[in-house]
């Protein structure tokens, strides 16, 4: 066992004879441990997302028991805890609206227990970056264990991707080239195993991101959740959390400039979903780096996507591992001066030590940096009057033609509104109208729900019609493509300009020049502005606090109280 570099923090309630230590250990023994066991090994939490609804998490008990193993191999005390479990498929309105509580679940359950490093099960999209938030407000020794992808889906000799399937499919039914019956035959065979989206969705672009940022063992992210080997990667993972512990390696040493810089680009590189801004932001805020939208403009714009994997391309997660996950990725970004090589990691060394070996199994799967999906990959930041505080596009999964458009805004006030119009055969709008959909941000759809990839017309779609541009304050699900314009901030709910477009406004859409432009006069505009009315909304208990403290998008959609660390120091004892 290595030396111990400072007092272990969960003796401040299992050391000594006094009446608290005493209570401490002893309602602890009752579920049969030996007296041993409190004299001085780590204590690791095990932050464990585990829930049957959340289906992609509903594997995690069995990882955890791993990770446990490790935990005792390594001489450390494994305490397995819960805490709120975020499904995407699953929670209503949308998960994001609880990414900030369950950060909180996690922050408080860390700092109110005698825990001296943790490790983070997570899996399902929101639940990777609420858990590392939350421990980022402590400050502890952390590593993250990802729950996996599923098996690549088949349906009828084809292989089909989780969430990317459903939009192609339920255009296809609209259109009327699917029937029905077959679109509900593929169910079974797009979720075929335990695990997260086998597509670049949010669940592996952020399992991709916590590999990226150095807070996770090498092939983390890509390891099917069936595969034997993620199994042998938790049991790795319980070991060195307790070796992190004795050398005091907690996130605000991994978690750092240069570690977010390399995941931005490493998102680029992999095409990696929208959702990432927001959820990197935020996690960089809450450790104290100074991460925004400008740094994955600049920072990813140059990138490469070298990864070909849906949404943006064609191969699915199980192909990304056999080819060899982010450590190649990141070998390529290295060689090619994109990458700081210097940024320490779990392992306790650089990253590049890590991946400077790494080889590609597949150059289809994963290309050369000369033979790219897309020369500019990365994350578009677009401004303009439209867009004052700045608005995302994913270009890798954007049609190329529609880069640069300009068009007349056909208008959905709210998604009830999108939802009533857009099967009316009489929907003034044609291929070259722009889609503006309002009052689905941070608090307009309190918690910003996936809604922004807004379907398209039935009419059009019959015609071959297959993108539009489409703009909203609202995200988008990683596992979907097109290209629309997300997370315009301010957004329409806080009485920022999407609020003050009109049906037939003229929209002129630049990604070259990063430009989200409104041809309204400003007068015009002001004059708007001053007849809005905010939306009223029926929010009540934390919807309301959700309301009042959310963040814009640009600021990652944290609560403004809980942006900055705050450590984990031993709360006052009470008895």
């Amino acid at each position: 066992m290595s030396e111990q570099k400072k007092p272990l923090r969960s003796r401040a309630w299992f050391a000594g004879n006094g009446k608290n230590a005493f209570m401490h250990r002893s309602w602890m023994k009752n579920q049969g441990f030996p007296p041993d066991e409190f004299d001085g090994r780590p204590v690791i939490g095990i932050c464990n997302t585990w829930s049957e609804l959340t289906p992609c998490n509903a594997h995690l008990r069995d990882l955890a028991e791993r990770v446990k193993r490790g935990v005792w191999e390594a001489g450390g005390l494994p305490l397995e805890f819960p805490v709120m479990s975020l499904g995407e498929s699953n929670m209503r309105p949308t998960a994001m609206l609880y990414r900030n509580l369950a950060s909180m679940d996690v922050e408080e359950s860390i700092r109110a227990n005698p825990i001296d490093g943790v490790v983070l099960l997570a899996g399902c999209d929101k639940t990777t970056p609420a858990l590392v938030m939350g421990a980022a407000s402590c400050d502890l020794p952390t590593i993250v264990l990802s729950g996996g992808p599923m098996l690549n889906g088949k349906f009828r000799n084809e292989t089909i991707g989780s969430g990317t399937v459903v939009w192609r499919y339920h255009e296809e039914v609209k259109a009327g080239r699917m029937s029905e019956e077959d679109f509900i035959a593929a169910e079974a065979g797009m979720s075929r195993s335990a695990g997260t989206c086998m597509t670049m969705g949010t669940a592996s672009t952020m399992a991709s991101m916590v590999e990226a940022l150095g807070i996770a063992l090498p092939d983390n992210a890509a390891i099917p959740a069936v595969d034997s080997r993620r199994y042998s990667l938790a049991q790795l993972t319980g070991r060195r959390i307790v070796g992190m512990v004795h050398e005091d390696l907690s996130l605000s040493r991994l978690l750092t400039l240069a570690a977010f810089h390399n995941a931005v680009r490493v998102n680029a590189a992999i095409g990696g979903s929208t959702n990432a801004v927001l959820h990197l932001i935020a996690i960089a805020r809450r450790i104290g780096v100074p991460l925004g939208l400008d740094d994955w403009d600049r920072l990813g714009r140059d990138v490469p996507t070298i990864v070909d994997l849906q949404p943006s391309g064609r191969f699915l997660m199980e192909e990304f591992y056999y080819a060899g996950g982010i450590p190649t990725v990141m070998r390529a970004l290295g060689e090619n001066g994109l990458l700081d090589r210097t940024a320490l990691t779990v392992t306790g060394k650089a990253i590049w030590e890590s991946v400077a070996d790494a080889p590609n199994y597949n150059t289809e799967v994963i290309r050369d940096i000369a033979n790219p999906l897309t020369k500019q990959g990365g994350i578009a930041i677009l401004r303009g009057n439209l867009a004052p505080q700045g608005a995302v596009l994913k270009p890798s999964a954007a049609t190329p033609a529609l880069m640069q458009h300009s068009g007349r805004a056909v208008v959905f006030e709210n998604i009830e509104d999108y939802h009533h119009r857009i099967n009316d055969p009489d929907l003034d709008i044609d291929a070259d109208s722009v889609m503006v959909l309002k009052n689905c941000g941070p608090r307009g759809y309190p918690g910003m729900a996936e809604v922004g990839n807004m379907g398209l017309p039935p009419k059009l779609l019959a015609q071959g019609v297959t993108d539009m541009v489409r703009i909203s304050d609202a995200r988008m699900s990683g596992t979907a493509y097109g290209t629309v314009v997300l997370h315009v901030a301010p957004e329409a709910a806080a009485g920022g300009p999407l609020a003050l477009v009109c049906e037939g406004d003229m929209i002129e859409l630049d990604v070259v020049a990063r430009r989200l432009v409104l041809h309204v006069p400003d007068e015009e505009l002001i004059r708007r502005k001053e007849s809005w009315l905010p939306p009223v909304q029926p929010v009540t208990g934390y919807q309301s606090l959700y309301v009042r403290h959310a963040l814009q998008a640009d600021e990652g959609v944290d609560f403004d109280f809980l942006v900055g660390p705050r450590g984990a120091a031993v709360p006052r004892n009470s008895h």
